[in-house]
């Protein structure tokens, strides 16, 4: 049985844990890498000690995919420098531990944005990379894989490689969970814009039929859409947020990025999240829009990453910690799935605070296991209450199934060996580049290896 809480805990060095701070995992040892030049060495040195290896960035994966129980981590941290940006073409090339802050406090205030970003920018670009992220525009720009020109791997044989797009590796190696090899740097083209801002549209909607009429319309005029749903309500009531960068900004003082100006200091306790806590939240959140429809312009960084604002907000889920759930299913089903998914976690009082429904685009991804597809994905917060929500999750899983879709790795903990191969069927294929010092606490799990 997979273990769910921190109270059984394995021995293995603390502080390597997942954003979703479950399954608890750590692992037996740690090499901190410090320079890319040296890292050849230091993966020879840790495969020596006879353990898996897996490279650890910011831990922002919410499952499994970033873990490896038992084996050695690969601590990416210090290899945080940026190596080169073109200014007037928006290359940029940086070490794997670079975030996507980082690379956004230079590039940003020289009129360039990153070209995909997740909804968060604390992720590290090696993680980026190994996830292959999306974000709220991908049904006009697909993943970040996409806009990766070239990426460093060092493989346990000693060999670094220079891949680029076309070369098989690089197809694995975009997706691949950080399995292929110790990914070093990443040449990234970003993109141009006027300045720090954004023209945001917030629309309320009342139903899913609702959603998707306002979807397909802002999908066609907007780069990014992106939605919030309340999860305790199957019919689908939310809000529907479109944005694009605005035109002739003035863009802001170079600098770090701001801290997030407030903090969870604890572990909320259970009784924070009750089905009715959430309910009243839910109310509060969707009826704060007084009008249908509002337009604002905000900087960037509260419309693409509202939760950093909040440092270690994970904590809120409590010492137990919580599963994120992330599903596409094509669009011929997804009305369904998404109704058969809501009703059955507002039944087990599995509801969320945190609900993003969106569509996909078709533009295909580079990675071999990449997940995005064309359809509709929810993802969802849910608070683990241990077995009960690991049997929920999978049922979920066969809806998913049914529906010819797909669970997203990186925010895993539970899916099945069944689940994972009827979800990414390149996997065998995929299997062929893996590296064999190489693994994962997910990949154990999913493959039995």
């Amino acid at each position: 049985m997979t273990r769910t809480t921190p109270d059984d805990a394995p021995a293995g060095v603390p502080g390597y844990e997942s954003w979703g701070r479950v399954p608890v995992a750590p692992p037996a040892a740690v090499r901190r890498l410090g320079w890319s030049h040296e890292a050849a060495g230091d993966l020879a040195a840790a495969v020596a000690d006879g353990r898996p290896v897996l490279a650890y960035g910011r831990g922002r994966s919410y499952g499994d995919a970033c873990l490896n129980g038992g084996g050695t981590i690969l601590d990416t941290r210090g290899l945080g420098r940026l190596l080169a940006f073109d200014a007037d073409d928006g290359v940029l090339r940086a070490e794997a531990g670079v975030t996507l802050a980082d690379v956004l406090a230079v590039t940003v205030p020289r009129g360039w944005f990153l070209p995909v970003t997740p909804g968060t920018q604390f992720v590290t670009l090696g993680g980026a990379v190994a996830n292959d992220v999306h974000g709220k525009n991908h049904h006009a720009a697909g993943t970040i894989g996409r806009f990766v020109t070239a990426l460093g791997l060092v493989r346990s044989t000693g060999e670094a490689l220079e891949l680029r797009p076309g070369d098989p590796l690089f197809g694995a190696t975009v997706a691949g969970l950080g399995l292929t090899g110790l990914v070093t740097w990443v040449e990234l083209r970003l993109l141009r814009v006027a300045g720090p801002h954004v023209v945001q549209t917030t629309t309320r909607f009342r139903s899913l039929d609702d959603f998707f009429a306002l979807s397909e319309r802002a999908n066609a005029r907007s780069p990014y859409v992106v939605s919030w749903l309340d999860a305790l309500r199957p019919e689908g009531r939310g809000l529907l947020m479109e944005g694009d960068h605005a035109p002739d900004d003035a863009p802001p003082p170079p600098g770090a990025p701001a801290a997030p100006r407030l903090a969870v200091p604890f572990d909320a306790p259970g009784w924070a999240l009750s089905p009715l806590s959430v309910r009243l939240f839910n109310e509060a959140y969707f009826r704060k829009q007084r009008r249908v429809q509002t337009t604002a312009r905000v900087p960037y960084a509260p419309f693409f990453y509202p939760l950093d604002a909040v440092g270690a907000w994970n904590r809120g889920y409590g010492r137990r910690g919580f599963f994120q759930y992330q599903f596409v299913v094509p669009f011929a089903d997804s009305r369904d799935a998404v109704r058969a998914i809501l009703g059955r976690l507002a039944g087990a009082g599995a509801g969320s605070f945190l609900a993003v429904l969106k569509t996909f685009g078709s533009l295909p991804s580079p990675g071999m296991l990449s997940f995005p597809r064309e359809g509709v994905t929810l993802a969802l917060d849910v608070p683990n209450r241990g077995d009960a929500t690991v049997r929920l999750l999978r049922a979920c899983d066969e809806i998913v199934r049914d529906a010819g879709g797909a669970v997203y790795p990186a925010k895993d903990a539970v899916m099945t060996p069944a689940s994972f191969r009827a979800f990414f069927p390149a996997w065998e294929a995929f299997a062929a580049h893996l590296d064999p010092a190489f693994s994962s606490t997910f990949w154990r799990r999913v493959t039995g290896e």
